[in-house]
This record gives C-alpha cells, sequence and structure tokens, in this order.
C-alpha cells in the first residue's frame, strides 16, 4: 500500500463519492470556518462509529451512537466553537434539529445523519446561526471540500489535519481530526471522519474501525482528560468497486488512524516534544498499556521532559504506581536509546541523552514477559497552562 496527497482532494474527499463543505457561520468569535458538512453520494452507505467512554457525553454522542446503530450513514455535520454538553433537553432538540435541517437539505433520512459538535461545554448553541450555517455548507458541497471542512472542525488546534492512503485495488481511504487538548483513551478521542469508496460492510467495517482506534486513537495520550464529545466515524460508501480483503483493509485504515493521531499529538496545545513511551517485556498487553499510560500521566514526569530532562527517577516512580507484573530491581529505562536506568538503578550517565530534538523514545523493559505496547504522549509546558488558563468558561 502507498500513502498519497492529492492537493484538492484531501481527507475526507479523497476517496471516490464523498462531498464536503466547511463555512463559517458565526459560531467562532474569531469568524472563522465553524461548520463542516460531509455526504456520501453512494452508491452503498455503510458506516460504523466509536465515541467516549465518558459516562457524561453530549447529545451529538446519544444521537450519532443511535444514528449509525443500523450501520448506515449517508452524511456528518459538526460543528466548532460550542460542545453542546451538559445543556439538558433544549441542547437534545437543538442536536436533533441539526439533523433534521441536514436531512432535508440533502433529501435523505434524519437517522442517517450524523451530529458531532466541538467547543465549550455548557453553553447552548445558537441555533439561527447554525442552521444558515448547514444551508450554507450543503450549497458548498464539493469533491474537493476536504480541506475547508478540516478547517472548519479545529478549535485550538493551530493546524487542520488529514491523512489520505491508497489501498490494494486502488480503493482509498481519507479522513480528517481535530483535537489539541482533553486527548485521553476511551475507545476514541476528539472528532474524527473517515472515509473510504471500498465496498466494506457494515459488521467488517465495524471490526476494523474498533482494531484501528484500539492501536491507534485509543494510545494517543495527551493531558489524560477525555471528552464528553469524542466521536471517531468510518463511512464506506463502494463507488471505487474494490472489495478488499478484511486484513489488508484494517492494516489500510490503520495506517490512516495512526497518522492522524500522530498529528493530534503533534499538535497538542504547549506542545514542544512528541513523546513515544514503549512498554516492552510485559506479561501482558494490558500490563504495558497501563504502564505507558501511568508515565504518560505522569505531570512530573511531562515537566521533565519540557525541560529536557532525562530524570528516569519520574519514570519508575510512574511505573511503581500500577498493577502490572514486574520486579523493581529489573526495571530498565532508556531515552532516546541510553539505558539511563539499568537493573532498577543507576545506568549510563543521563548527560549522554540530548533531548533537544522534537520527537523522544522512551524506552521502559519490565522484563516480565514478551508483551508491548507504545504510548504517545507530549510534554506539559508554559504554553499548555496559558491555552488553557485563557481558555473561555
Amino acid at each position: 500500500m502507498t500513502s498519497t496527497f492529492e492537493p484538492g482532494r484531501e481527507g475526507v474527499t479523497a476517496a471516490a463519492g464523498f462531498v464536503a463543505a466547511g463555512v463559517a457561520a458565526g459560531l467562532k468569535s474569531t469568524g472563522g470556518l465553524d461548520v463542516a458538512l460531509v455526504r456520501s453520494l453512494g452508491p452503498r452507505y455503510d458506516a460504523a462509529g466509536v465515541f467516549t467512554s465518558n459516562r457524561v457525553f453530549a447529545p451529538s454522542v446519544r444521537w450519532s451512537r443511535a444514528a449509525v446503530s443500523d450501520g448506515e450513514l449517508a452524511a456528518v455535520v459538526l460543528n466548532s466553537g460550542g460542545a453542546n454538553a451538559c445543556t439538558g433537553e433544549g441542547g437534545r432538540q437543538d442536536t436533533a434539529r441539526t439533523a433534521v435541517v441536514v436531512a432535508e437539505q440533502l433529501d435523505c433520512k434524519v437517522t442517517d445523519v450524523a451530529v458531532c459538535s466541538t467547543g465549550i461545554i455548557g453553553v447552548r448553541l445558537p441555533m439561527d446561526k447554525l442552521e444558515a450555517g448547514i444551508l450554507a455548507a450543503a450549497a458548498a458541497l464539493d469533491p474537493s471540500g476536504g480541506s475547508a471542512a478540516a478547517n472548519a472542525i479545529i478549535t485550538t488546534d493551530t493546524y487542520a489535519k488529514t491523512a489520505t492512503l491508497v489501498g490494494e485495488g486502488g480503493y482509498v481511504i481519507g479522513g480528517m481530526a481535530k483535537g489539541a487538548g482533553m486527548l485521553a483513551p476511551g475507545l476514541a478521542t476528539m472528532l474524527v471522519v473517515v472515509t473510504t469508496d471500498a465496498e466494506v460492510d457494515a459488521l467488517d467495517l465495524d471490526a476494523a474501525l474498533r482494531a484501528a482506534t484500539r492501536v491507534t486513537f485509543d494510545r494517543a495520550d495527551s493531558d489524560g482528560c477525555m471528552s464528553t464529545n469524542d466521536t471517531v466515524l468510518l463511512l464506506a460508501n463502494g463507488a471505487s468497486g474494490v472489495r478488499p480483503d478484511f486484513g489488508e483493509f484494517t492494516r489500510c485504515l490503520t495506517a490512516v488512524c495512526a497518522d492522524l493521531a500522530r498529528r493530534l499529538i503533534a499538535d497538542a496545545e504547549g506542545a514542544e516534544h512528541e513523546v513515544a513511551i514503549q512498554v516492552r517485556g510485559a506479561a501482558t498487553e494490558e500490563d504495558a498499556l497501563e504502564v505507558g499510560r501511568a508515565v504518560a500521566r505522569s505531570n512530573l514526569f511531562k515537566c521533565a521532559i519540557a525541560g529536557n530532562d532525562p530524570n528516569w527517577g519520574r519514570v519508575v516512580s510512574a511505573v511503581g504506581t500500577t498493577r502490572a507484573a514486574f520486579d523493581p530491581d529489573d526495571l530498565d529505562v532508556s531515552f532516546n536509546g541510553v539505558m539511563v536506568c539499568r537493573g532498577g538503578a543507576i545506568g549510563e550517565d543521563r548527560h549522554l541523552v540530548d533531548l533537544h530534538p522534537r520527537e523522544v523514545h522512551v524506552t521502559i523493559d519490565l522484563h516480565a514477559g514478551a508483551e508491548q505496547a507504545t504510548i504517545w504522549t507530549n510534554d506539559l509546558t508554559h504554553g499548555y497552562v496559558s491555552e488553557n488558563a485563557d481558555y473561555p468558561t
């Protein structure tokens, strides 16, 4: 398989039979693009989705879960500038109204429209502006609208994230994602829409998407904070006429999701380092994940990385808080290939480690088994604090 980016046809419109648009409806105080619409032109409308596991979730999550439960979607509408979460019955009615307006404009079933929202929690959406934005987006739908749609869903992101990949036989998978804060595992994180012109039925789409998110979005952990609106949707229309092998399709889908997940971590609020925490020698994959997440969520560790300090003591102390099987006297920790902790004690001189490059690789060997896993995170900088201290309440 090869990865390709096509000017004017990035992301969700890279695959045949998909159109999209992004417009400014006045939801953002900046006046930027804030309403996106993605439409499948068929001939099939197979779909799958995974959502936040946060027990507090937005009406859009409830609606989209129900919409995709029958394995079909014709369109996805997304807005930035307001999460419409914790807004009571009025917020639920706003979500339903959003889907109704899209269905009327696209002449499709309202139950085939997924709704996604992102922004401040606890604030009602200005429905007059949103409805006008939907009408404008529907009129602007175009095969080259993927870039505008990707830009319309960002909030604190500094750039839009898209990815496109061509699989065996020529089918295409394309996607867009937003997210720069509140990135923590829970089946899915952030808002993501992935489209493909491959012919894949809904059951296989669901299995492939869950397999892909498990090792990509579910392992991106920026700040340990789980959103109320996290959604990942996958739409397949069969327009290419190619019915790929399930394993090959899953590998391609995973590659697209991994690319998007890495872009989200790279653009995390205030981030100056992208950190891969590889845990190996674990008794189980669950142990490896628990250890990786414990380190990724250690503010002491993340601050050390921000200061270019390979402070392995902050790593082993985080490892020690987990239930993973290991002997403290067997722990090895390496920063960018330099084993600064060997056998739970002092290893190579930490001054041999250069953490000035943006990418950092931390390897933790538990010497307790043969399983491994990698968690992606970022450092904790003054920029993150400033961004969230100044964020509107």
